[in-house]
C-alpha cells in the first residue's frame, strides 16, 4: 500500500513524500518536494495525488502495487502527517484542486523598480510616484487608466484621488530636485559631467486658448496650438541630468542660459563644457557663457564659411580633401576679424583667447558624404525654385528665388555661393587647441544625437504628450514624472543595449500567476527562456 507522507523538515518546510511499505518496512519512492507555504503545500499533495493515480492506472512508474480500485487520499491511522493512497469507498480527506485567479506582470514591475532604486530616486520616498513612473515607461496613458496598467503589473494602484494628490506633491515637495539631484550623482558615478549636451523641444496642447504658460509659438512642425518649450540637458550618453520648462512663445535661444545656470548652481560646478546646435549661437548666449567661465561647442551656420575660411579660398580655392579640418577663427558679433586673419596671410591663424579677444575659435571640417548630400539638397530647392519661377508652383518663400521689378527670377549668386559650401560644417568654441584638439570638439558635437534620441524617447516611447494637465504645477509634475522615466529608461537601455520599447516587449508576457489552493493563495513567477533571463541578469 503507498501513501503520501508530510515531514516537517529541520529548516522549517514541509516536505512532501510518497513511500509505501514493503515486508513490514517503509520505503520511501518518490520526493515530490518541499513546501513553504500553505498555497506551495496544497499543490504538491494534489500533485502526489496524480502521480499515485497516474501509478494505479499503469501510467506512471513509481515501482508499487497497483491498488485494486480507484484511490484516493486519506488520513493515515497511524497520525496527521501521512495520507495513505485507499480505495474511494473510504470516507475521503480531499485535497482541493488549485485555482488559477489571476496573472500579472510582476517580473517586468519588479525590474524597474530595482533600477529605480538603483538610480537613488528611492530618497523621495513616494510609491505612488515610483508606480507612476514605471506605468508611463511601460505604457503612458492618462491618470485615469494608469490603475489599468498598474493592475496589469501586479501592483496595487491608488486611487485616482491619491495620484492626483501625488502630482501636487510632486511640484510642492521639490521631486525634481531630487531626481535631478540623484541623476547627477549617478552621471558622476559611472562617468562624467565635464562634457553637457543642451537641446530643445515644444510640446504642444489642443487648446484654443492660451494662457499665462502655453502660448503660440515658433513650431519646427508649423503648428499653431498652444504649446510649452522644453529644454533637456544630459551628459554624453545621454542620460538625463536637468529639465527646464518655458512660454511657448519664448525664443530657443534664450532657454539655455537659464538651465546651465540652475545646473552649475545645483552642483557646484566651475568648469564644464556645454554642446548645443546652431539654433543656440546667439551671441548673447556665447558671451554669458563665456563669462561664466564655461566652455562651449556650439555649431556654426554654413552663411558663416566665406568670411572665416576667407585665406583658404584665397589660397587653395575651393578645393577640399575628404575629412580636412581648418582651425581658424571665427568675429564675434560686432566685432570686426582681427588682423591676425588676413587673407593675405597664408597659414590660418590659432585662436587665443588673449590674442583675438574680439574673435571665437572655428573649426571647420569638409566631408565628400556631407558634399553628395548636400548638393542633392540644393538640386532640389533648384528645380523648386524654377518652377516657382516658371509659374508651375506655389510657395511662401521658397529659397533662390528673388524679385525684381515685381517679377520673380533665379538667384543664381545665392546659389552659386551655395554650391561653393557643400560638404562644409563649421564648429564655434571658446576652448584653445591646446586644451581639445580639433577633432575632439568636431566628435564632442556630434554627441549631441544623444540628447535628441532622449527627446525622441520622450516623445514616443515615454509620449510626453498628450499632456491631460492644464495648469502649470500640473505640467510642471507631468514633465517631472517624464523626466524621471527617461532615466530609468536610458539606464534600461545602457545596462542591456536594447530600447526600452523592445526590453518591453520580451518582459512584458512574462506572467505570473497566483494560485488559490489548501484555503491559501500564492503568486508563483513565469519560467524564463535563456536569453530573456539574459535581460533579467543585466538589469539586476
Amino acid at each position: 500500500m503507498a501513501w503520501v507522507r508530510r515531514v516537517r523538515t529541520a529548516s522549517g518546510a514541509t516536505a512532501v513524500q510518497i513511500a509505501e511499505y514493503v515486508d513490514g518496512r517503509r520505503r520511501i519512492v518518490a520526493h515530490v518536494g518541499s513546501a513553504h507555504t500553505d498555497a506551495e503545500l496544497g499543490l504538491l499533495l494534489e500533485q502526489a495525488r496524480r502521480m499515485l493515480a497516474d501509478a494505479d492506472q499503469g501510467e506512471l512508474d513509481l515501482g508499487v502495487e497497483p491498488a485494486r480500485s480507484k484511490s484516493r487520499l486519506v488520513a493515515a491511522p497511524g497520525g496527521d502527517e501521512e495520507l495513505f493512497a485507499e480505495p474511494a469507498a473510504v470516507e475521503q480527506r480531499r485535497v482541493g484542486a488549485p485555482r488559477v485567479i489571476g496573472t500579472s506582470s510582476r517580473l517586468l514591475f519588479d525590474v524597474l523598480a530595482h533600477v529605480y532604486d538603483d538610480l537613488g530616486f528611492t530618497a523621495i520616498g513616494d510609491e505612488t510616484f515610483r508606480d507612476l513612473v514605471i506605468s508611463r515607461i511601460v505604457e503612458p496613458t492618462s491618470i485615469l487608466d494608469t490603475g489599468r496598467i498598474l493592475a496589469d503589473l501586479g501592483q496595487q494602484p491608488a486611487n485616482e484621488r491619491t495620484m492626483r494628490r501625488t502630482l501636487g506633491r510632486a511640484q510642492q515637495r521639490g521631486y525634481r530636485d531630487a531626481v535631478a539631484t540623484a541623476c547627477f550623482n549617478h552621471a558622476v558615478s559611472n562617468g562624467d559631467v565635464s562634457l553637457v549636451l543642451y537641446d530643445v523641444t515644444t510640446l504642444y496642447f489642443e487648446a484654443d486658448k492660451e494662457d499665462e504658460l502655453r502660448k503660440v509659438g515658433y513650431s519646427k512642425e508649423r503648428r499653431v496650438d498652444p504649446q510649452i518649450v522644453v529644454g533637456l540637458l544630459v551628459d554624453r550618453s545621454g542620460f538625463p541630468l536637468e529639465i527646464g520648462c518655458f512660454e511657448g512663445n519664448k525664443a530657443e535661444t534664450t532657454t539655455i542660459i537659464p538651465i546651465v545656470k540652475q545646473f552649475q548652481a545645483r552642483h557646484g560646478l566651475a568648469d564644464m563644457v556645454v554642446v548645443a546646435d546652431a539654433g543656440m549661437l546667439s551671441a548673447t548666449n556665447l558671451r554669458e557663457l563665456d563669462e561664466a567661465n564655461l566652455r562651449f561647442i556650439v555649431g556654426s551656420r554654413a552663411t558663416k564659411a566665406p568670411k572665416d575660411l576667407e585665406s583658404h579660398f584665397r589660397w587653395h580655392g575651393d578645393a577640399f580633401a575628404d575629412g580636412q579640418v581648418i582651425d581658424t577663427l571665427t568675429p564675434r558679433s560686432g566685432h570686426h576679424k582681427d588682423a591676425a586673419s588676413d587673407p593675405q596671410i597664408k597659414a590660418e591663424p590659432v585662436w587665443d583667447p588673449g590674442q583675438h579677444p574680439g574673435s571665437w575659435r572655428a573649426v571647420w571640417a569638409y566631408s565628400k558624404k556631407r558634399a553628395v548630400r548636400d548638393n542633392r539638397t540644393l538640386t532640389l530647392q533648384e528645380d523648386r525654385a524654377k518652377a516657382v519661377v516658371a509659374g508651375e508652383k506655389t510657395a511662401r518663400a521658397p529659397r533662390f528665388v528673388k524679385t525684381r521689378n515685381g517679377a520673380a527670377e533665379l538667384d543664381e549668386t545665392s546659389l552659386t555661393r551655395a554650391r561653393r559650401l557643400v560638404g562644409l560644417k563649421g564648429y564655434v568654441t571658446n576652448i584653445p587647441s591646446t586644451l581639445m584638439p580639433a577633432g575632439e570638439v568636431i566628435a564632442s558635437y556630434h554627441s549631441l544625437w544623444q540628447v535628441e534620441q532622449s527627446f525622441r524617447m520622450s516623445k514616443t516611447d515615454l509620449r510626453a504628450r498628450p499632456i491631460f494637465a492644464r495648469t502649470r504645477d500640473a505640467i510642471e509634475a507631468h514633465l517631472t514624472i517624464v523626466f524621471t522615466a527617461l532615466a530609468v529608461s536610458r539606464e534600461v537601455q545602457t545596462r542591456t543595449g536594447l530600447a526600452i520599447r523592445n526590453v518591453i516587449r520580451q518582459l512584458r508576457p512574462l506572467r505570473s500567476a497566483t494560485i488559490a489552493v489548501n484555503g491559501a493563495e500564492q503568486t508563483f513567477p513565469p519560467a524564463v527562456p535563456d536569453e530573456k533571463q539574459a535581460i533579467l541578469d543585466a538589469l539586476t
